[in-house]
């Protein structure tokens, strides 16, 4: 159970991070997200949007007291690393820029599901 969660916390802060800088990166708009937004013909407010999305969604991931806002945040992570995907290939961009969005939904499910399976361990001993 301990070797379990500690990898649940491991690939959860992992993973918050890495969507707090990129949260942070949309708030601040940084070029790099100016460029791509352009690119797929959004509109700049987006990144605020998204980066501010990012930044609770990360704090969402990190609490445990609250699990459907947890579940929410989870199902938007996913849904905005699908859109990324999908306005990719709308696009016509190559497979060099489809895959990181699929690698970040396959690191989104890390945490998710080590969180389901110590959900479920710490069930089992509380009923023992």
């Amino acid at each position: 159970m301990k070797k379990l969660t500690t990898w649940y916390w491991i690939a959860t802060i992992t993973f918050a991070l890495m969507m707090i800088m990129d949260g942070f990166g949309g708030v601040t708009q940084q070029e790099a997200g100016k460029e791509v937004l352009k690119h797929l013909g959004y509109p700049m407010y987006m990144l605020i949007i998204v980066g501010i999305a990012k930044l609770l969604g990360s704090l969402s991931i990190l609490q445990n007291k609250y699990t459907t806002i947890k579940e929410w945040a989870y199902a938007g992570f996913a849904i905005n690393f699908i859109g990324a995907f999908a306005s990719r290939a709308f696009v016509g961009d190559g497979v060099s820029l489809l895959i990181p969005p699929l690698v970040a939904l396959v690191m989104m499910f890390i945490p998710y599901i080590l969180w389901k399976k110590v959900k479920q361990m710490l069930k089992i001993v509380k009923t023992k």
